[in-house]
Formats: structure tokens, C-alpha cells, sequence
């Protein structure tokens, strides 16, 4: 599965739109922003995604408030990153806004990642 393919295909477009009913936080790594930009799920929210597609994003989607320089973006019970490193940093915030500062300082103890939340 590709993105640039994906984009396209109603029916996991309508599966993200279900999920997003259904879940309490969606999260979205480097371009799988299209995905939810396309779902609807990002209209008049600040999103971000990878530095190369930041201008595309801003063209195909103008109704998403891209914001470029930044590693991730939460936006409540949505949050994008940008490149897949970046996703790994989302992905520590994450877990402390969900769970602790702790939890996530011991996953990436375990993990041999150095973070700074």
C-alpha cells in the first residue's frame, strides 16, 4: 500500500472516516497526512507533514493549516508528523500525554533513543 495510491481509494478513505469515529486519538507519520487531509479529518486544522510535501499539501488541501518547521503537531485528537524520525518523536509525546513522562522516558531507554520531552 502506497500512499500516492491510497489517496485515491475511497474505500480506505471512508475506513480512516469510521476509525476516526471510533478512536480517541489518530496519529498520521511523513505523508499519510494526505490520508486524512483527503478524509475530511484535517479542515481547518494545523497539520504537518514531510518537508518535501509541505508545498503539495498546502496546493491539493488549502482548507489544512500546514505548518512547516516543526517536527509534529497535535491538534487535540489528531496529531501529524512530519519525516518517519519525526514520527518516532510524536510517538513519545504521545505516550506521555496518554500515560506519563515516565513511561515514555523508560520506552526509550529501552529503545536506546534519546528524547527530550
Amino acid at each position: 500500500m502506497t500512499r500516492e495510491r491510497e489517496v485515491h481509494n475511497e474505500q480506505v478513505i471512508k475506513w480512516i472516516r469510521k476509525q476516526m469515529q471510533q478512536v480517541e486519538l489518530m496519529a498520521s507519520v511523513c505523508t499519510g497526512a494526505f490520508l486524512l487531509a483527503k478524509a475530511g479529518l484535517l479542515s481547518g486544522k494545523k497539520a504537518t507533514t514531510h518537508w518535501a510535501s509541505l508545498d503539495r499539501m498546502e496546493k491539493e488541501f488549502p482548507e489544512v493549516i500546514v505548518q512547516k518547521g516543526v517536527k509534529f503537531v497535535d491538534e487535540g485528537n489528531i496529531v501529524t508528523s512530519a519525516g518517519i524520525s519525526a514520527g518516532i518523536n510524536m510517538s513519545f509525546y504521545i505516550i506521555k500525554r496518554v500515560v506519563d513522562a515516565d513511561v515514555a522516558e523508560q520506552t526509550a531507554k529501552t529503545m536506546e533513543y534519546d528524547i527530550v520531552l
